[in-house]
């Protein structure tokens, strides 16, 4: 059997419609690699696929936490494994599909065995995470122990930022430093990595008119009600963009319009930073989609290639 698929790229490339036709033709069902795709409500945001399109090919790891419930990278690749064993003991092709950058690398290199967890000290990084914004922890906090971290980790990504601090702070040694291993280029024993991109001028046009659409299926609908259902107390799930700049909506501190146009922006860079952290971090076979009119072809590019 050809080896499990890893599907990359940054977020509106196009992995969703993708990933169907691949798991169609190749007898695959689809992992989700998203951290925030796990959120029971958190739908339209997170670009989640359709029941239609979950009907057509099954999808795993989407809904399975409340945002009552928090998670980790450890625990999330745990039930990766866990899925991908079972779709291999039914004789089919697991596609994981994402998404969270550091998901794919534990994934690939396996996870950096560090200190326990020190919830004490992480209540204190929590505390400053709600006070003063991601951008402040990231930067006014993680950024004297480890800059290599700092400049590498998106400030919404708050749960690495944390580990990060936690690991430097208990062991006076950069969580950089600790895993240097990752510096190499992925292995490819275990996986196929294959990457999507386009011109990055088409990829933000395609962005921002995603945004437009997700606020006319009801985005900020979405996020009252998930705020009525203790959004804000996810302290992960509520930075998640789309949904952070509804939030500072909602509580008054701009109108819809400004929230909207933050929204594409913070989508924008969010995308850079994606394809310049694949790129720099992960050996993918990458493919433009734009020189393909039809995506049954480059499946069937892709496919032919295992």
């Amino acid at each position: 059997m050809p080896l499990p698929l890893v599907l990359i790229g940054p977020t509106a490339v196009g992995k969703t419609d993708l990933a169907i036709l691949l798991a169609q033709k190749c007898h695959g069902e689809i992992i989700s690699m998203d951290s925030m795709q796990i959120y029971v409500g958190m739908d339209i945001g997170t670009a989640k696929a359709t029941m239609e399109e979950r009907a057509a090919v099954p999808h795993h790891l989407i809904d399975t936490n409340s945002l009552a419930e928090s998670s980790d990278m450890g625990s999330y690749l745990k039930l990766v494994k866990e899925k991908e064993a079972e779709i291999i003991g039914r004789g089919k092709r697991p596609l994981l599909v994402g998404g969270t950058a550091m998901y794919v690398k534990g994934l690939v290199f396996g996870l950096f065995d560090g200190p326990g967890a020190d919830e004490s000290l992480r209540e204190k990084l929590r505390a400053i995470l709600a006070e003063k914004g991601p951008e402040y922890l990231r930067d006014e906090v993680l950024k004297p122990l480890d800059p290599v971290s700092a400049e590498r980790l998106h400030p919404n990504d708050t749960l690495r930022v944390i580990r990060a601090i936690e690991v430097s702070k208990l062991t006076g040694k950069s969580f950089s430093e600790q895993t240097n291993q990752w510096e190499k280029k992925a292995p490819q024993e275990n996986y196929r990595l294959v990457g999507l991109t386009m011109p990055r001028d088409l990829l933000y046009k395609r962005i921002e008119r995603r945004v437009d659409i997700m606020m006319e299926l009801g985005l900020a609908k979405e996020v009252k009600k998930l705020m009525a259902e203790g959004l804000e107390k996810n302290l992960t799930a509520s930075q998640a963009i789309g949904y952070k700049e509804l939030i500072a909506y909602y509580k008054g501190e701009y109108d819809l319009d400004r929230a909207v146009e933050l929204i594409r922006r913070n989508t924008r860079r969010f995308a850079k930073h994606q394809l310049t952290w694949f790129r720099n971090n992960i050996e993918a076979e990458w493919y433009d989609v734009t020189k393909y009119d039809d995506k049954n072809v480059l499946a069937d590019e892709i496919l032919k290639r295992d």
